[in-house]
């Protein structure tokens, strides 16, 4: 099986980004995007997927933290769609339901090459560390469009609002550990009727 890797660059007049993955790694991380609590979401990506990530961002925090985090979307997004190819014999769907304390997460997820993000979370508090919880949904939009990704997230249950994020991010990461690995009975198929995605 050829290396299911990816390394992308960014640069705008906002943002410089670059973003590596290894979609048949071990979770290891090395990110650092100068905002706290999105590495540490970002780790939990990495760690709960099994997919290597390296994502260096270099944004303008001091207008705030919007650009580095809608732009650090769209570069993964743009990675794991690299890293995946024709997309022949993988799994191609990913689903998890996550608890973590009172939280509970429900995150479905298609590598259909339609982008399309239904979001269904609230949050109570502005903003966790130094970025607002707002744009936890600008992360994910950014990441479904540039992937391609058919992505639906869910928040059941919870009030405190790390554990509502970090149960959102560590269900996607399940999601994806699911839908980029490889099926042994589907051989080099590509998982379509249509004979494309």
């Amino acid at each position: 099986m050829s290396k299911r890797t990816a390394k992308i660059t960014r640069k705008t007049n906002e943002t410089n980004i670059s973003v590596s993955v290894n979609l048949d790694g071990r979770g290891k991380a090395d990110i650092s995007t100068g905002i706290g609590f999105f590495d540490h979401m970002l780790e939990q990506l990495a760690k709960h997927s099994l997919i290597d990530m390296e994502i260096k961002c270099k944004g303008d925090l001091h207008i705030d933290a919007h650009h580095s985090v809608e732009d650090c979307g769209i570069a993964l997004g743009q990675a794991l769609k690299e890293a995946l190819g024709d997309k022949k014999g993988i799994r191609r769907y990913g689903h998890f339901d996550l608890v973590m304390d009172e939280a509970r997460s429900s995150v479905a997820l298609d590598f259909s090459n339609r982008a399309y993000l239904v979001w269904k979370a609230e949050f109570t508090s502005a903003a966790l560390g130094e970025m607002d919880t707002e744009l936890f949904r600008e992360f994910f939009q950014a990441l479904a469009g540039a992937g391609g990704i058919t992505l639906h997230i869910t928040n059941l249950t919870g009030f405190n609002n790390h554990h509502i994020a970090e149960s959102i991010f560590k269900a996607t990461a399940k999601a994806l550990r699911m839908a980029v690995e490889t099926d042994p009975r589907a051989g080099d198929q590509l998982p379509s009727t249509k004979g494309a995605l």
